[in-house]
């Protein structure tokens, strides 16, 4: 907790009899007395609060922007910064500035990340699906029983060597 916010809940906590004397409370827990008072009597309110309300998006959708982002993510999908922009802006019901998504991502840096990501050819991508992924380790068990091959005679390969049609490098939001 701040220091201004433990002076005003030592306000808050004075019984209705007691004297407040801003100064004193100030001194105690190392505040301006000024702010103090200001900020007691609502006049003024704290930096993040006055950032807050001078977001294009407000905080709850911007969490709720997080959670689409994560479900995304987990299915495979990573948005782009374009596909950000574009559900913020539809959120804020306002074009939003292309650098707004940099900010986001300052924000919330515990929460995402920015990623360049390497982007698969599109046969790759039309047989990434978990039936067929199912299929082929059922065929290939069915091809080392057959053959009777010993887990010694299995080797690894990389498939980068084989890419045809790859797509150029992107900046996805995880």
């Amino acid at each position: 907790m701040q220091s201004i916010d433990a002076a005003l809940a030592a306000i808050n906590a004075l019984k209705p009899n007691e004297k407040l004397v801003y100064s004193q409370i100030a001194k105690k827990y190392g505040v301006d007395p000024g702010t103090l008072s200001r900020r007691h009597r609502g006049i003024s309110r704290s930096r993040q609060a006055a950032a807050q309300n001078q977001q294009a998006v407000h905080p709850q959708h911007e969490a709720e922007l997080i959670d689409y982002i994560d479900r995304l993510t987990k299915r495979g999908l990573a948005p782009t910064r374009s596909i950000i922009r574009n559900i913020a802006s539809q959120l804020a019901q306002k074009q939003l500035g292309y650098h707004w998504v940099d900010r986001f991502v300052h924000r919330n840096s515990h929460l995402v990340i920015l990623k360049r990501t390497t982007p698969i050819d599109r046969s790759r991508r039309r047989a990434d699906s978990e039936k067929k992924y199912q299929l082929y380790f059922e065929l290939l068990r069915q091809k080392i029983d057959q053959y009777k091959v010993e887990p010694r005679h299995i080797y690894n390969m990389d498939e980068k060597g084989f890419m045809i049609g790859v797509q150029s490098r992107s900046v996805r939001i995880f």
